[in-house]
């Protein structure tokens, strides 16, 4: 019955939340003056649908189960029902150029019958709204949405002041008042009409935020009494009454006959608990010598393990010999092509401790990285395997400097890339908390799909957290930027700068580095002089092939311009990925031809952040 009355619960707020359409449309949040206070951890309230588990929640906002758990006071086998509440944890960011929204992103995969309209209000329970999604997804025609594209979803949230708590993003519901929130998070009248204005102008089904003090909320700590409709008075309560008494009786007896049972055994039973848990400590410290922190927290790793268990696949060592021919398959380097059920994987094999390149990449969700299927431990030779998601297309760099390709890569296709690398950095610098820094963007690292589609790969140098020193320099020739190579300062403008330099290639067609040891990003500057770009500097410069092709001079220049925003020897003078991925949106493959004497590139605008 009480399953019964939760659905026709859900029903009826689907229902009302139709009738109230175009009221649910109406909120969403712009970010604070204040830029500092981005990103931020925040919490979004959502009930779960009928058909979902826990795993399915938090692969719909793309994080972890363990960290839905933990902020909703649930164990990680606890099963869930239509209609229970959770509290799902959000990194919020502010959009920057492309928008002013204060928002959490998180990836949804578009599927058949899907619309904007649709994903935000029905899969998301607007906790985001269309107009919203629209804003965020400007490459995006919504009356034309193709099945398996990547949407956006900017899930409402905003950072509180450093001295203040956490705030929930909450949907007002027609049987709420800011009485009942207040009781229900643990929060005041007062602190809800602050954030959200008069109680009388919030419309039903739009968004409000609840300052926390505490997670979970005072309504989480007992959950059998979470928001849940009060169920009728029947006749029938004084044989419940007795039921539920004669039932705890017998629980009470059987109790203490289970003690009783057990006493005699103690003894025996904690020598054997005692010995079980000197070999579960030898275990633990055996995988902690292959994918474990090297904190000395037992607790640590378990969390750690659990959290790549929940997200990827464990394979073993002989499903990945028998996958490619005793490790026969060599793409390059250490990297193998496995089949395995017949899908075909890019299998990395590790001769070093995997951990932080695990974290970095359970974190981290975009069509424009290379996807991570599993791992697989190899104890034997204290080392690991990886494997990804398998990219047929090779790399940019063969791409662009290989003779044995089938053909050169036309403009266009070189101007997706520049943008799929941008919104990939993008992604990393701005929606991951703390920051991921790359640390090894170059060529090589940049894969191509069977639709030429740019992927960013290899994290074993990523680092989470950024603005900070080391005295380990590791990296490649060509695209270490200068305040890395002589002070060791890692920030995620080095990861902008080596963008610059995958820039000129994709203009010029040289490497990074010449033959004869010249750096190719400090070559460009013959090509400008104080008044722009000059057609006979340019032609002998730029790609033999794009000069024969007659493509767009504008748009050539334009990139020019960005690449070098990116290559200022003054890191806090480059642009953010943001930026720069807005600019390059906007690029069109305008047309031009080489009769003019002088191109200028006064149009173009790239601003520090």
């Amino acid at each position: 019955m009480n399953s019964k009355r939760a659905k026709i619960h859900i029903l009826l707020l689907c229902f009302l939340a139709l009738l109230h359409q175009s009221q649910g449309q109406a909120n969403s949040y712009n970010c604070s003056d204040d830029r500092t206070i981005y990103p931020c951890r925040a919490y979004a309230f959502y009930r779960a649908a009928a058909e979902q588990d826990l795993a399915a929640v938090a692969d719909l906002f793309g994080v972890s189960r363990l960290m839905i758990s933990r902020a909703s006071n649930l164990s990680l086998a606890a099963a869930i029902s239509l209609g229970d509440p959770l509290l799902i944890p959000l990194t919020c960011t502010c959009g920057g150029a492309t928008s002013n929204l204060s928002y959490a992103p998180t990836t949804y995969q578009i599927l058949s019958g899907d619309t904007f309209y649709a994903v935000s209000t029905y899969k998301f329970h607007n906790l985001t709204a269309y107009p919203a999604v629209e804003a965020v997804n400007p490459t995006l025609i919504p009356t034309q949405l193709q099945i398996g594209v990547d949407v956006t979803l900017p899930i409402f949230c905003q950072c509180p002041r450093k001295s203040s708590p956490a705030l929930i993003t909450y949907v007002f519901q027609p049987s709420d008042s800011y009485r009942s929130i207040a009781s229900n998070f643990g929060s005041d009248v007062p602190s809800l009409v602050s954030m959200n204005g008069p109680e009388t102008k919030i419309k039903h089904f739009t968004t409000v935020l609840v300052p926390i003090s505490r997670i979970p909320p005072p309504m989480m700590l007992n959950r059998s009494s979470v928001l849940l409709p009060p169920p009728p008075r029947s006749t029938d309560d004084h044989g419940v009454v007795v039921g539920l008494a004669i039932g705890f009786t017998i629980m009470v007896v059987l109790w203490v006959l289970l003690l009783s049972s057990l006493a005699w055994k103690w003894r025996a039973w904690q020598g054997q608990a005692q010995n079980t848990a000197i070999n579960k400590k030898k275990n633990k410290k055996k995988k902690k010598k292959m994918i474990g922190s090297p904190q000395p927290s037992d607790e640590y790793l378990t969390v750690d393990i659990s959290d790549l268990l929940d997200k990827y696949r464990v394979f073993e060592l002989e499903e990945l010999r028998h996958a490619t021919s005793d490790f026969d398959r060599l793409i390059n380097g250490s990297v193998f092509k496995g089949i395995i059920n017949g899908q075909v994987f890019a299998i990395k094999r590790m001769k070093w401790d995997a951990t932080d390149e695990l974290k970095i990449l359970q974190k981290v969700n975009h069509s424009n990285l290379v996807k991570l299927e599993g791992f697989c431990i190899d104890e034997e030779n204290n080392g690991c395997y990886l494997v990804y998601e398998y990219i047929p297309n090779g790399s940019l760099h063969d791409w662009l400097h290989s003779p044995a390709m089938p053909h050169k890569l036309q403009w266009r296709t070189r101007l997706r890339i520049a943008l799929d690398l941008a919104n990939a950095l993008q992604y990393i610098h701005e929606h991951t908390w703390p920051r991921v820094v790359h640390k090894d963007i170059k060529s090589t690292n940049v894969l191509l799909d069977a639709t030429m589609k740019a992927k960013i790969a290899n994290f074993g140098l990523a680092r989470s957290g950024c603005n900070a020193f080391t005295t380990r320099i590791i990296g490649t020739q060509g695209y270490v930027s200068p305040e890395y190579l002589s002070d060791g300062l890692v920030t995620t403008k080095m990861d902008v700068f080596a963008y610059g330099v995958i820039l000129l290639e994709l203009v010029s067609g040289r490497e990074a580095v010449h033959a004869r040891g010249e750096l190719l990003w400090m070559s460009v500057d013959k090509v400008f002089d104080k008044m722009g770009v000059r057609r006979d500097e340019l032609r002998l410069w730029m790609d033999e092939f794009l000069v024969h092709m007659s493509c767009s001079m504008e748009s050539v220049v334009i990139v020019l311009g960005i690449a070098r925003a990116c290559l200022n020897r003054d890191p806090s003078k480059r642009p953010s990925m943001v930026d720069v991925a807005y600019l390059l949106s906007k690029v069109d493959d305008l047309r031009s031809d080489f009769s003019e004497e002088e191109l200028t590139v006064a149009n173009v605008e790239v601003k520090a952040r």
